[in-house]
């Protein structure tokens, strides 16, 4: 019968071993000036110990003249590494010594070592002990988190506080140091659990922090410091829906920072606030509480691939609504072009959409299930140079639906590098980014034959599970109006 019993005498027995100065054949440099130690260890157990020294010590072969074998490891501090040969020669590691900081340098250096049961367990170890610290450090969690791809569970952890619980961040000491694109993320969150205006407050904070020299006082503002502010929160600011705002809300929140908004969005929404009944004096929802959903379906939808059901969720993603949102627009999808009447070829389609803007495309895949589409608000422009092959705006998005009775199995994915939202190409039909989803025609070829793909650059995300080539069954173009 097996017994492991002997196993923590064995442990103590090679924690000798480290500690021996008699029978040690490599010296180890870790850390950088003036933060070095020279450690003694034995190339036989690090060798079965850990792949990355295994590697490491094959290119020092051990000298016959009885020189030891020496390596060094400048990206390990001395304290970090001493606890990593505890666990090499003993198989133990009291984490109660050390902070969660170190404890994430332990696994970080336990990472370059390439030491895999470490590294599980040290990931399942900050996850049930230390989660209320990387809530509060969520920025480097997650930017250390993504920088290792053996960090799988904490990856985890972290895409489960966006999507779980964004407010947590929102309100985490570090907020105000995450990068753009998780900001942007956080916000289009449909379960925050805090206010539109709070979320905008937390904007302004971000916004201010990524410039220090602002001045405190809003007051001594000069127009200077409100573009300053202004180019910083562009982005954000896009993502933000002013409408769901209350009067009351938008005036005290709102208005102090209106230097920081395009004319026409400031404009936009005075005329929203004119034209609809949305005073605070009468009895509306809290700013903390979502607005009633009314469904308004789309006037009519001519269309052999999608429903009016896609067509309203398609509405609301062009007025960026959330799903608890009340849809306040109802669009006309008038249908201007069909590929089985009208043609599948790139000339065809810019003969016909050339010049006309808020577009939106669908596309049935041959020998699929799939349908693939994309907004464009701007106007399509085959007149190709090499100045112009794509057109700039932030508003355009992409999408795929995994079949067309499961509408709620889609990918959303908003434009990420607007300078190249949408392709231009005259060989192409109705295109997005540089490869995000683009219908190839080419002079010779039609869209139904397999030369069109998508792979994930200039948007979010990849809204096909592979980048391999398809043939269009299908495909629409409407063009939308209120």
């Amino acid at each position: 019968m097996d017994c492991d019993k002997f196993l923590p005498k064995l442990s103590q027995n090679f924690l000798e071993i480290l500690n021996d100065n008699e029978y040690f054949d490599i010296t180890i440099e870790v850390g950088n000036d003036p933060h070095v130690k020279i450690f003694r260890a034995h190339i036989v157990i690090l060798n079965y110990r850990s792949p990355y020294l295994r590697r490491i010590l094959s290119t020092n072969k051990k000298k016959n003249d009885g020189t030891l074998t020496h390596i060094k490891l400048p990206n390990i501090l001395p304290e970090i590494f001493q606890a990593i040969l505890t666990y090499i020669y003993g198989g133990r590691l009291s984490l109660k010594n050390y902070d969660t900081r170190d404890i994430i340098k332990i696994l970080i250096a336990a990472s370059e070592l390439n030491l895999q049961e470490l590294i599980l367990h040290l990931q399942s170890f900050l996850i049930e002990n230390k989660a209320n610290w990387m809530e509060q450090n969520f920025n480097l969690m997650n930017q250390t988190s993504f920088k290792y791809d053996s960090f799988l569970e904490l990856q985890e952890f972290c895409r489960g506080l966006i999507t779980k619980h964004p407010e947590k961040i929102f309100s985490s000491p570090d907020f105000t140091s995450l990068p753009e694109n998780t900001l942007i993320t956080l916000i289009q969150q449909d379960n925050i659990q805090i206010s539109r205006v709070q979320i905008w407050e937390h904007l302004i904070r971000w916004g201010i922090a990524q410039n220090p020299e602002l001045p405190s006082d809003l007051s001594k503002y000069s127009d200077d410091d409100f573009n300053t502010l202004k180019v910083t929160m562009q982005r954000c600011i896009s993502f933000i829906n002013f409408h769901n705002f209350t009067r009351q809300e938008f005036s005290k929140k709102v208005f102090p920072y209106k230097k920081i908004l395009d004319r026409d969005l400031f404009d936009g929404v005075i005329q929203y606030f004119l034209e609809n009944d949305n005073s605070p004096s009468r009895s509306e929802p809290s700013s903390s509480e979502p607005l009633p959903v009314k469904n308004i379906s789309p006037k009519t939808i001519d269309s052999k691939i999608i429903t009016i059901q896609h067509a309203e969720l398609i509405s609301r993603w062009i007025d960026r609504l959330r799903n608890r949102d009340e849809l306040r627009n109802s669009y006309e999808f008038k249908l201007i072009l069909r590929g089985s009447r009208d043609g599948f070829s790139a000339e065809k389609f810019h003969k016909i959409c050339d010049n006309k803007s808020r577009t939106v495309t669908v596309i049935k895949l041959k020998d699929s299930n799939e349908i693939l589409g994309g907004y464009n608000p701007i106007e399509w422009d085959s007149r190709f140079s090499s100045y112009k092959c794509y057109g700039t705006t932030r508003n355009s998005f992409i999408f795929s639906f995994m079949n067309k009775e499961n509408i709620g199995n889609y990918v959303l994915s908003r434009v990420r590098n607007e300078y190249q939202a949408v392709n231009y190409l005259p060989h192409h039909g109705p295109s997005f980014g540089p490869d995000d989803l683009i219908l190839y025609g080419g002079r010779e070829h039609s869209f139904n034959t397999c030369n069109s793909h998508c792979k994930q650059l200039s948007y979010e995300k990849q809204i096909r599970e592979t980048e391999e080539k398809f043939s269009v069954k299908e495909y629409e173009v409407f063009q939308i109006s209120t």
